[in-house]
């Protein structure tokens, strides 16, 4: 059951998950549709996953939509979301075609974003990426941190299907933050690799998120510590967090 990433704008990923005996397939934020019409027009998908409403993560969903009329499109209840979509709530179950689809509430990166955890596959849209997680455009630091620990909370096989190419710029960060973290630097070096080689750094996976990504480690002394040099206050893993967002949003390698 193959997961693939299929390249979008500059640095956007859109995600399509293959069952490769009865050829059926998902869509997981479309921001284009020319991607997925040039990946695949034989037949259909069973359905659009929306993860938020930001555009590109949704702009492709009309044109798509005009091709495959029949289609359902699910995501948040917000408003802002393209008409029809069908609006999911937290802890809801799905049945698509030969998949089970849960799905997470996941605020912070907007109010109303979701994530959907897919047999081994989550997708997690702009709140976590491989090595740092999204701005917190309507959120508050301590919801953003609550998202993040419920993603963290996954199994640690857990694939990591996030919405951007961040990997190598986010990893100059977390080596500012965590410059002796071994695996950390072993990450890079492979993130690097995949890079030259023109391919994906992603998925990541739950486990390596844990021992790599700095806003996963908020509860970690090296982290704390590094954190701490930066501002006045880190009494508590929230401040921790609000305070390592602060620093990544002026940070240039």
């Amino acid at each position: 059951m193959p997961a693939t990433p299929l390249p979008a704008f500059d640095d956007n990923y859109i995600w399509c998950l293959n069952e490769e005996d009865q050829g059926q397939w998902l869509v997981v934020d479309p921001g284009q549709a020319e991607p997925v019409l040039a990946y695949r027009q034989d037949r259909p998908p069973l359905a659009i996953l929306l993860t938020h409403h930001h555009g590109d993560h949704v702009g492709g969903v009309k044109q798509l939509l005009q091709h495959w009329p029949q289609v359902p499109v699910y995501g948040p209840d917000d408003p802002r979301m393209p008409a029809g979509t069908r609006p999911l709530t937290d802890g809801q179950r799905l049945t698509i075609g030969p998949w089970q689809v849960q799905v997470l509430a996941v605020p912070g990166h907007t109010a109303s974003h979701l994530a959907y955890l897919v047999a081994d596959h989550l997708f997690c849209g702009d709140t976590l990426f491989s090595l740092g997680c999204g701005r917190m455009f309507e959120g508050t630091p301590a919801q953003m941190l609550a998202s993040l620990d419920r993603l963290a909370a996954l199994p640690a096989h857990t694939l990591v299907c996030c919405g951007h190419e961040y990997t190598l710029a986010n990893a100059a960060f977390a080596l500012a933050v965590e410059p002796h973290n071994a695996a950390l630097q072993h990450r890079l070096k492979e993130a690097q690799a995949m890079r030259i080689s023109h391919r994906p750094s992603l998925p990541s996976t739950i486990g390596s998120e844990l021992d790599c990504n700095p806003f996963l480690r908020t509860h970690v002394a090296t982290v704390a510590t590094a954190v701490a040099a930066t501002t006045d206050s880190c009494d508590d893993r929230v401040a921790v967090f609000a305070a390592l967002r602060r620093w990544k949003d002026g940070f240039t390698a």
